[in-house]
């Protein structure tokens, strides 16, 4: 089954193209890897993606449906593309609780999720003295409020140091075990290779390889697979 879509998309600001005719699929209950050069088109096309973006041409789908066609998104689809979007004045738990309310999700949902990213101790600490580790976490729990079946990750990895890239390793392959379907974006390509059954890899707009982990390596690691296909550009 397919989770995720993308079908001739097309993104342009005036004549620069951001994504040009990317037509790439997400197979559901798998981790797939969507990798780039800094500026390939990775944000946008997640940005169309989840409906933040219009596309120029050609279309997306998440579960068969546009974004904004799905019915109580927080149930379907959570995602992490910015994790400067809560209220710096607001504690941890007072912004989830903020988008609980508006999903209709129950308040104990909210400890359900922090304890999942390991805030719990940071719960009624305001955002704004969070780290930037700690405000990615918090995006996380944000996109596990619903339950989800596809999540949606845009370098998740910033801000966090190696004990906590090493988590967010186990964290992924947790969502994996339990069935859901994971897209995420990411420079860390060794932490990824070893969480990724699939992966997807887009250079200058356009993409470059789509498939297994093992049939866009080869015998290579997924760096060097990585830097071949995007003309030695470094991650």
């Amino acid at each position: 089954m397919i989770a995720i879509a993308f079908r001739g998309l097309t993104k342009t600001y005036g004549k620069v193209p951001a994504v040009d005719n990317f037509t790439a699929e997400v197979q559901a209950g798998r981790v797939t890897g969507f990798l780039g050069p800094n500026g390939a088109g990775k944000s946008t096309a997640l940005r169309c993606l989840v409906g933040l973006s219009r596309p120029t041409k050609g279309r997306t789908r998440i579960l068969g449906k546009r974004y904004p066609q799905l019915k109580n998104p927080l149930h379907h689809v959570g995602a992490v593309l910015d994790s400067r979007g809560f209220h710096p004045g607001l504690t941890g738990y007072q912004n989830l609780r903020v988008l609980a309310s508006v999903g209709g999700l129950p308040g104990s949902r909210v400890d359900e999720v922090l304890a999942q990213v390991e805030l719990t101790e940071a719960r009624n600490k305001r955002v704004k003295g969070y780290s930037l580790g700690m405000k990615q976490r918090l995006s996380l729990a944000a996109a596990l409020l619903g339950d989800p079946d596809v999540l949606i990750l845009d370098e998740p990895a910033n801000g966090l140091d190696p004990a906590g890239i090493a988590w967010l390793r186990g964290f992924i392959a947790t969502q994996a075990q339990a069935g859901k379907t994971v897209l995420v974006s990411s420079h860390q390509l060794a932490e990824l290779e070893n969480v990724v059954d699939d992966v997807i890899i887009i250079n200058k707009g356009k993409l470059v390889a789509s498939g297994s982990l093992h049939d866009v390596t080869g015998d290579q690691t997924l760096e060097q697979a990585f830097l071949r296909l995007t003309g030695g550009a470094q991650s």
